[in-house]
């Protein structure tokens, strides 16, 4: 059955890995008739600042989202399932892409605080995929072993599971980035190509 899904790019380099690699995931999903919103949050100039109105209101009931993330709000809301495509920095989120979850996955739009206090009540039941498409500049082991891999744990089980129950999470790495030829990339994204052909 064909979803819509919203693909959220994160780089500042339109001719980066992350951009060949969120072209790929496009791709794929129009192959298997599915509908795409690409947002590419470098090219429409997405501002990731929590400002002090929107922090000052976030636990107060009733809360509204600010007018200029109003748009954006609206097109999750509007996807079946959601993937994001970012490299990633010192074993975290680029800025921009956290200041996107900072911003979007907001009250009364992805959780609703439970009126008894001290848990999140998940909102986003509409989407069914929460995909991560990535890379590192470190090798598997150091993610891994000595780190943990943050990234995951941080968008896995504090990010996807308190926003969108029984959700289908998935995240596909290319390690060792800065060391990886022209045959190693290609073979992750046809490996992210044939991932997504299966959706």
């Amino acid at each position: 059955m064909a979803q819509h899904f919203l693909v959220v790019l994160a780089h500042p380099l339109p001719e980066s890995f992350a951009a060949s690699a969120a072209k790929t995931v496009v791709e794929a999903l129009e192959d298997q008739g599915h509908t795409v919103d690409m947002l590419d949050l470098y090219a429409e100039d997405f501002d990731p600042r929590l400002s002090p109105a929107e922090r000052a209101a976030y636990l107060e009931p009733g809360y509204r989202p600010a007018e200029d993330v109003s748009g954006i709000i609206a097109r999750l809301k509007a996807a079946d399932g959601l993937i994001l495509v970012f490299p990633q920095w010192w074993f975290n989120l680029p800025a921009i892409m956290k200041g996107f979850i900072d911003r979007i996955f907001v009250p009364g739009v992805a959780f609703e605080h439970d009126k008894a206090g001290g848990r999140i009540v998940p909102l986003m039941t509409h989407i069914r995929r929460f995909w991560v498409v990535t890379s590192t500049g470190s090798p598997w082991w150091v993610v891994h072993l000595y780190m943990g891999n943050p990234v995951k744990r941080i968008l896995k089980r504090g990010v996807a599971a308190f926003c969108a129950k029984s959700v289908d999470f998935r995240m596909l790495s290319l390690h060792d980035m800065d060391r990886a030829k022209e045959d190693k990339r290609k073979r992750f994204l046809a490996r992210v190509r044939a991932a997504i052909s299966a959706v």
